[in-house]
């Protein structure tokens, strides 16, 4: 057995005792430990008798290696066979539904013997899961929406997961000696939210003709490999546990920039640029640039070379879509897009005071670690009940604690009092403007109340932008990546309207928001809306995902003046936003 089906039975057994309500101590131990196998390069198999060493693996403890040898002696582990005598694995599937938490698999399991998609489709379409307790027909009509939209999305994987994923790959590709550059290419080198599978381009010496067959069975050999798909003179195909295939390239140095360009895409931009190449009596290919007459190489190293020699400025990889990149760089007018580099600020994070997981300190000193300069704390209010919200009392001592933290910091970084404020259901505000009047910052925020009709939550956001303590405009329509369409809202007459009252309007960069789209922040400049990019942290990690966010404000053709929170400083960031009332 190799490390991938040792670690896809770990992870089977956790999403079982998920279901089984067993400790969440438990179940994240086999978590952790699936993830830990599955990085090893190591194969588990050769050390089946030397315990000592599996337990030397971080995550792995004395009875998780007892497991792992059951394993690999018997090819399973007596709780996994416990669990399965009560459960499918079908029932796993379920887990992934909007709703579907492990007690409600269990319901339905228990109530109607449910076990797969398919059989909890029929039945809340047959009216059963409106009887069942906690459920309903509300319940019953959007599980329904969610099998459709899981159906939809579940061959793709959000920008982060993806990036993860080529990391982890190519850190392991790097192992081969001669490896000097491994680049992503297709849509997450473009930068789109979303990713249906991943391209990873190869070079270096290790990579030249006459000696890439041995780097070819490196790759082929990777721990992490689920199913081996394809194996040619210079690619190799295959599929991780989670279905996600990965298609790796070997390439000489000498062509590397023409393969590059080729695989990052988009189709249509290929398309268009294929097409100018021909004018220019010239042919374009994953190979080359080449003139058509002699068969000449016009340029291949490199992509700049490539859209220089078609009389082009080079263009980004986030703008290659076919938007009207290739007019602009053909007229010299595309847009210096913002760099991560330019990011001053960030204006929407969480603490352990609602729903967060560390201190104002700790979160004002992570972000003076990546070089911001200020940051605003913007805890939950009251109406989320379960983020532990601030009521008005508790948000004005807040406000207290935040500029305590700030004097004691002496300047090395300006920590803004804020607050982000539930925009509820009738557009009013969950605190008093008496307590918003201390923040500096106030973002205003829809997080209940999705299902109301578009003029009911365009009317509803409006009335919120009216209040003039508020200042931005937090994730305008709500939706999640892959989990959760937009609300429906004129985000249109929305964005017009912060625009004419200086309303800044968030793009959350956190992955699973991704929200404003990169076509919703075009309309935003359009309309001469100030923006804003924050992550919405609730943790100090998270205050990295600023880069996801960045991306697509570059794919969005934004500039560093187009941004509000790439102004040098706090003060200068507050004067250029809505003045306070």
């Amino acid at each position: 057995m190799d490390n991938i089906s040792i670690a896809r039975l770990l992870d089977e057994t956790a999403a079982l005792l998920e279901i089984d309500s067993a400790d969440p101590f438990r179940i994240r131990s086999y978590r952790r430990a699936a993830e830990a196998v599955e990085q090893q390069t190591t194969q588990l198999a050769t050390l089946v008798n030397e315990p000592k060493q599996l337990m030397a693996i971080p995550g792995i403890g004395k009875g998780m290696a007892a497991n792992i040898v059951a394993l690999l002696t018997t090819g399973t582990m007596p709780l996994r066979e416990e669990l399965l005598l009560k459960y499918r694995p079908s029932m796993l599937e379920l887990l992934r539904l909007p709703g579907m938490g492990p007690k409600s698999v269990a319901l339905v399991w228990s109530a109607l013997e449910v076990s797969d998609i398919d059989g909890l489709e029929a039945a809340a379409k047959a009216g059963q899961l409106a009887k069942l307790p906690r459920m309903g027909e509300k319940f019953a009509a959007k599980l329904l929406k969610g099998i459709e939209d899981y159906r939809k999305n579940s061959s793709r994987f959000r920008i982060d997961k993806a990036q993860g994923f080529a990391d982890t790959i190519s850190g392991m590709i790097r192992e081969f000696p001669g490896i000097e550059v491994i680049t992503p290419a297709g849509s997450l080198r473009r930068g789109r939210e979303t990713v249906g599978d991943l391209d990873l381009l190869v070079t270096g010496p290790a990579c030249e003709p006459d000696v890439v067959a041995a780097a070819v069975e490196h790759v082929a050999g990777l721990p992490l490999i689920d199913k081996l798909l394809a194996k040619g003179q210079n690619k190799v195909s295959f599929t991780l546990r989670n279905n996600l295939q990965v298609d790796v390239r070997l390439l000489p140095r000498a062509s590397y920039g023409a393969a590059l360009q080729y695989f990052t895409g988009s189709k249509m931009h290929n398309v268009a640029l294929r097409q100018r190449a021909i004018k220019r009596g010239l042919t374009l290919s994953e190979y080359a640039l080449l003139r058509l007459e002699d068969n000449v190489i016009v340029a291949a190293a490199s992509e700049e070379d490539i859209y220089h020699a078609l009389d082009l400025d080079y263009i980004p990889p986030e703008l290659r879509e076919n938007g009207g990149e290739l007019e602009a760089a053909a007229a010299h007018t595309l847009p210096v897009l913002i760099e991560l580099g330019d990011i001053r600020g960030d204006l929407h994070m969480h603490t352990n005071e609602s729903d967060g997981r560390d201190s104002i300190l700790a979160m004002a000193e992570a972000a003076m670690a990546r070089g911001l300069k200020y940051i605003a704390i913007t805890d939950h209010s009251k109406a989320l009940a379960m983020t532990n919200g601030l009521d008005d009392a508790r948000a004005r001592a807040h406000v207290k604690r935040i500029r305590e933290v700030d004097a004691e910091l002496g300047g090395k970084i300006r920590v803004l009092p804020g607050i982000e404020v539930d925009i509820l259901a009738d557009g009013s505000l969950d605190l008093e403007d008496a307590t918003l009047a201390e923040m500096d910052i106030v973002v205003a925020s829809v997080h209940t109340h999705f299902n109301q009709t578009q003029e009911e939550m365009t009317a509803r956001v409006l009335r919120a932008l009216e209040n003039p303590h508020v200042r931005i405009l937090g994730h305008p329509t709500g939706r999640k990546v892959l989990s959760r369409e937009a609300y429906a809202i004129d985000i249109d007459a929305v964005l017009r309207r912060a625009a004419e009252l200086g309303v800044a309007v968030e793009h959350n960069a956190s992955p699973a928001r991704a929200d404003l789209t990169d076509l919703n922040l075009r309309l935003a400049k359009q309309h001469g809306c100030r923006i804003v990019v924050d992550t919405d942290a609730h943790a100090t990690e998270e205050l990295g995902q600023m880069r996801y966010g960045v991306t697509q404000l570059r794919r969005a053709w934004l500039t560093k003046a187009d941004v509000l929170n790439t102004l040098e400083s706090a003060e200068e960031l507050l004067g250029a936003m809505r003045p306070k009332p």
